[in-house]
């Protein structure tokens, strides 16, 4: 079959039968055939998120489902088209544009007088621009869901963790994905203060019929830190009836707050049971693979040049908080562009010399030379493939310290720092040093003055 276009429209007619309304014309229906050459379809995606999306959840149905079409296997790949190569979905005019409050971001179809105070959703906070990890893949799961299908899935959402891990990331990915594929929603994003200020200007300036029909006509309602909320009658009452209005008109409505509804005090009851009634989920720290991911990613997206060792150290120092882990990787390439040098790990550790004064930094590459000058050999030696006894001793105790000394270090990450080994190497060298130490005093006084050399302790 050589008409690719033909292909790809009996492919799209089974494909539309297997999948729901709600995924063909969120995710299917975009995809545009490019080439096809026997044994390879190339198909574009509008964009990144749709790309992805397809990538994870969809590629073996659309394999399959040619494989039946043309009657062998046939590799699918996904690109991204260009901008202006193809319409998307459903595009807004530029006159539907418009902000109805400087406390929110918002489209609907009024007119653009206030749009120059808004605060409007911000662009750079997309699905595609958050990094998936086990710390909030559900929540990220959840986001998706929501945003392709407003007010079907999920109502309310409600996201909580602690401050700086993604939250309001979330919120905005999801603003921002209704308003690129749904031209007719209206999308309201607030953060709690500025909801208690429209409220407390509402009433003061009468006008409290203009502030509901604000609140309650929007087809998705995003509101960000919900615990501000908390021993505020008036602002309940209004969160309240609002809900209700939304809810019972299929209205989407996401909310993220630091702890749990059942932890919010001094919340009216009715209003707890309601945020109870969708589907909470839980954001956690990052671990050091996502730190470290985010931190790479940050750096591809401001073109800082960011050597390894430089972002491990930001890694291991800032633990709990994505801020203040893009916030240090922006002083450190600040302080590089001001003084007209490289960014190195000595600078890193002169900039951000408040970080990590009370205890010393254990990195990889700090056990590895310490074991290394301990056993007499060279760091290149202790990574290396060489099988000699005392060397392949003080490998494995390096292993096994980078093991209790990093807990963040999985065992694959542990293994690609000795030449790439396999990971079961690595297990069994811990397995082993462990139970060596227990039955051997001299290896187990070694590998306790080590550790106490490593982290600071004499």
């Amino acid at each position: 079959m050589g008409d690719v276009d033909e292909l790809w429209a009996q492919c799209a007619e089974s494909l539309r039968e297997q999948v729901s309304e709600n995924v063909w014309s969120l995710t299917l229906r975009s995809l545009r055939p490019v080439d096809f050459a026997g044994d390879k379809l190339v198909l574009e995606a509008p964009n990144p998120i749709q790309r992805n999306r397809v990538n994870e959840r969809y590629l073996q149905l659309v394999e399959d489902t040619l494989a039946t079409v043309v009657g062998h296997r046939v590799e699918v790949e996904l690109v991204i088209a260009d901008p202006g190569a193809m319409p998307q979905l459903q595009p807004l005019a530029p006159s539907e544009v418009a902000v109805t409050s400087p406390a929110v971001a918002v489209r609907t179809a009024s007119s653009e007088t206030n749009e120059s105070h808004a605060a409007r959703l911000d662009p750079r906070f997309t699905f595609d621009a958050f990094v998936s990890a086990s710390s909030n893949r559900l929540p990220l799961a959840a986001a998706q869901t929501v945003a392709e299908t407003p007010g079907k899935a999920y109502n309310p959402l409600f996201i909580y963790g602690a401050s700086g891990l993604g939250k309001t990331h979330l919120l905005h990915a999801i603003g921002n994905y209704v308003q690129d594929n749904y031209s007719r929603m209206r999308v309201l994003y607030v953060t709690t203060e500025h909801f208690l200020n429209d409220f407390i200007d509402a009433i003061r300036n009468k006008t409290t019929l203009t502030f509901k029909r604000q609140y309650r006509e929007c087809d998705v309602l995003l509101i960000d830190d919900i615990q501000f909320i908390q021993g505020r009658e008036g602002l309940q009452e209004e969160l309240f009836h609002t809900y209700n209005t939304l809810q019972g008109a299929g209205k989407q409505i996401v909310l993220t707050s630091d702890r749990t509804p059942k932890a919010i005090e001094t919340l009216e009851e009715r209003l707890r049971s309601r945020l109870l009634s969708g589907l909470i989920t839980e954001i956690d720290r990052p671990d050091l693979e996502t730190r470290l991911a985010i931190l790479r990613t940050k750096a591809d997206y401001d073109r800082i040049a960011l050597p390894d060792d430089v972002a491990e150290f930001i890694a291991s120092h800032v633990r709990d908080n994505i801020r203040e882990l893009e916030g240090a990787i922006i002083r450190v390439n600040a302080f590089a562009n001001l003084n007209r040098e490289p960014i190195t790990l000595d600078l890193a550790k002169r900039v951000l010399s408040d970080l990590g004064d009370e205890t010393p930094v254990i990195t990889p590459e700090a056990i590895v030379t310490t074991v290394a000058e301990y056993y007499h050999f060279t760091p290149t030696e202790v990574r290396g493939p060489r099988r000699v006894r005392p060397l392949v001793t003080a490998r494995h105790v390096a292993m096994f310290l980078m093991r209790d000394l990093l807990p963040d270090y999985s065992y694959p990450m542990i293994a690609r720092i000795f030449d790439d080994r396999n990971h079961t190497t690595v297990i069994s060298a811990v397995e082993k040093i462990r139970g060596q130490m227990a039955e051997r005093q001299q290896l187990y006084d070694q590998v306790t003055q080590l550790r106490r050399q490593l982290k600071g302790e004499g």
